[in-house]
């Protein structure tokens, strides 16, 4: 009991930092419980992505946090502000994409920076984060 509690919590957190701006490999951690087939899958999937879409939340709060601070864009570095322009142009449907590698947490801050609505920001995000964890156990099941 207390290893499976230690192995879910492992993965929960590993989902939460992959999510930050610290790198991480949730999506590593998630194939392997997955096939080793102790766990049940939806739960898995459950758990990372819940993970996953608070870490990205938190990404969003640090943008809102910044604007506060600093509400002029030209202060942002080259590669936020292009992440900015991607947000302000397609709008709070491209925080879907909030999964891909590096470009996705520049998304969720640029959310957060443009004070784009909570619940709506962050239904769109566990949606997308949902369905790359659902593909990626579907590969390893």
């Amino acid at each position: 009991m207390q290893e499976t509690f230690s192995a879910i919590w492992g993965l929960f957190l590993s989902a939460f930092i992959s999510s930050t701006i610290a790198p991480g490999g949730s999506e590593a951690v998630l194939a392997y419980m997955v096939s080793q087939g102790h766990y049940d899958v939806g739960y898995l999937v459950t758990v990372a992505s819940i993970g996953n879409t608070l870490g990205a939340m938190t990404t969003w709060a640090l943008g809102l946090l910044a604007a506060k601070k600093f509400p002029v864009a030209n202060l942002l570095p080259k590669n936020k502000r292009k992440a900015l322009n991607i947000v302000k142009k397609r709008g709070i449907w491209i925080l879907f994409f909030s999964w891909l590698p590096l470009i996705g947490d520049a998304f969720c801050f640029a959310g957060g920076w443009l004070k784009l609505p909570l619940l709506p920001a962050c239904l769109i995000i566990l949606v997308g984060k949902l369905s790359r964890y659902a593909v990626i156990a579907w590969l390893f099941v």
